[in-house]
């Protein structure tokens, strides 16, 4: 079974793109599962991460407030900006436009510990930045999507905010509370849980495209573009934040992994609960959590070898 586990979570990227294609090839394979089930799965995915925080991750934080606050400050202005940049220069529709800048304004995924840790970056900086950053999202993601997108659409500022602290938050402190209290159980249940994880990403991102196939057809290319400019720039700045800054190169890593990846879920979810009138406004969050799976690994190579 663990070595089942090792191998879907070695080969995630390659999972969620097989899982996106086929769902939007066939979207029958997925249509029947209705999208609010992506908000449990995040939730899922979120109390697993907090099964796996440990006071040491927090000691970071506390331990080397600068570096966290780089980090953090690079999370929440490169890839906000990127997306609004890119928003305008691709002259994206309102709907692609709301959906690449949730994506932006989201904290880092907890898919950048893993590819991190490949790329042999700073793993505690990284973990303690998602941490933050996650932590910091219920305040942050929605006051930057109503100062991005609140030109174009109503934002439900409050209504996120809750939404955040119900999907995201919450299950991080169940996750906590279950490792303090129940320390055994989670110990058994820890080795299984990037496997688990990496499932649920990719039946996420299947669900998503399956019920927006039609619509990404039509203009796929384009968004799939924006995305993964969205994605590689917001690498490529964190890197060069930290080479400006003289970090050394294993925090240099770390910062271009952590801003370049974003918990496109929660963004997803965001859209599917409060822009429910906008639906192409989930497809920016689908493709991004195919597409910087794979540019994550091939980031950790490329990070490995220089």
């Amino acid at each position: 079974m663990k070595k089942v586990c090792d191998f879907i979570t070695r080969w995630m990227g390659a999972l969620v793109l097989l899982v996106a294609v086929i769902s939007l090839a066939i979207p029958a394979t997925f249509v029947w599962l209705d999208t609010w089930v992506i908000n449990p799965m995040l939730g899922v995915i979120m109390f697993g991460m907090g099964l796996t925080l440990s006071p040491h991750d927090f000691k970071v934080v506390l331990s080397r407030p600068k570096d966290i606050l780089i980090g953090v400050l690079a999370q929440f202005t490169v890839m906000p900006l990127l997306a609004y940049g890119l928003a305008l220069a691709f002259s994206l529709p309102k709907e692609l436009a709301l959906g690449v800048m949730l994506v932006g304004c989201c904290p880092g995924g907890t898919a950048s510990n893993v590819i991190t840790y490949l790329a042999k970056g700073d793993l505690a900086l990284s973990v303690g930045m998602t941490a933050t950053s996650t932590l910091l999202a219920p305040l942050l993601t929605p006051l930057l999507v109503w100062l991005l997108a609140g030109t174009m659409v109503d934002v439900d500022t409050p209504g996120m905010l809750l939404s955040i602290v119900y999907v995201v938050i919450a299950p991080i402190i169940c996750g906590l509370l279950c490792q303090r209290f129940l320390p055994q159980a989670t110990k058994r249940v820890t080795p299984y849980l990037p496997a688990f994880s990496s499932l649920a990403i990719a039946l996420t991102v299947g669900i998503v495209v399956s019920h927006n196939a039609d619509r990404l057809l039509v203009g796929g290319m384009l968004i799939v573009l924006v995305v993964m400019l969205h994605n590689l720039l917001g690498l490529s700045l964190g890197y060069l934040v930290g080479r400006v800054l003289k970090l050394q190169k294993s925090k240099r890593v770390a910062l271009s992994i952590e801003v370049g990846m974003q918990n496109s879920g929660l963004a997803s979810s965001l859209a599917v609960m409060h822009f429910a009138a906008y639906p192409l406004a989930t497809i920016p969050g689908a493709i991004f959590s195919v597409w910087h799976n794979i540019s994550g690994a091939l980031v950790a190579r490329l990070y490995q070898r220089s």
